[in-house]
């Protein structure tokens, strides 16, 4: 008997489905409330179960795989530095994802650090003292690695919930 993953992420049969014919009237967009619930409520229930640290591990493992769908799926035309930014900046206005700025790009690629202001997880929340931006990391590790073909650690600096009223990520190559 054959083990199919029941969950398994394909872009075109989950991000990508027709959503002109799932939701012919609502469309593509629903509101930042709807997301983070969902978010927030699974992260709730994970760390429950299996504790914060692997909670994290897990949404950070899900943003890389995210991040690597979106840069195959949207990003993979793009060879050069400057035009691949530019378009990240585009998309994640034009999605909504937050407003995406290179604060400094090493000029070998090697080391960036990255801001996203109205940034979609956690701008509005209540200062707390810890950046949670796990997810984010993660993404932006994607992305990077899967542009670059380098191996990335990427860590966040800052976050909305530190009183920095942004969310500051550093990204080193290894």
């Amino acid at each position: 008997m054959e083990n199919k993953q029941k969950y398994k992420f394909e872009w075109d049969k989950t991000v990508g489905a027709d959503l002109g014919k799932a939701r012919p009237n609502l469309g593509p967009n629903t509101r930042i409330e709807v997301y983070r619930l969902f978010q927030f409520t699974l992260m709730d229930v994970l760390e429950q179960h299996y504790g914060a640290e692997m909670t994290d591990t897990l949404f950070f493992e899900t943003g890389v795989m995210a991040g690597k769908a979106f840069y195959d799926k949207l990003l993979s035309e793009i060879k050069d530095v400057s035009s691949f930014i530019s378009k990240i900046q585009e998309l994640f206005n034009t999605l909504g994802m937050g407003i995406f700025r290179v604060e400094h790009a090493a000029e070998d690629n090697s080391h960036f650090i990255f801001t996203v202001d109205e940034d979609l997880y956690c701008s509005g929340l209540p200062d707390d003292n810890d950046v949670i931006c796990v997810y984010d990391e993660g993404f932006i590790k994607g992305v990077l690695e899967a542009f670059s073909g380098k191996i990335f650690n990427v860590r966040e600096i800052d976050c909305w919930r530190t009183n920095a009223r942004t969310c500051r990520f550093e990204a080193k190559a290894v």
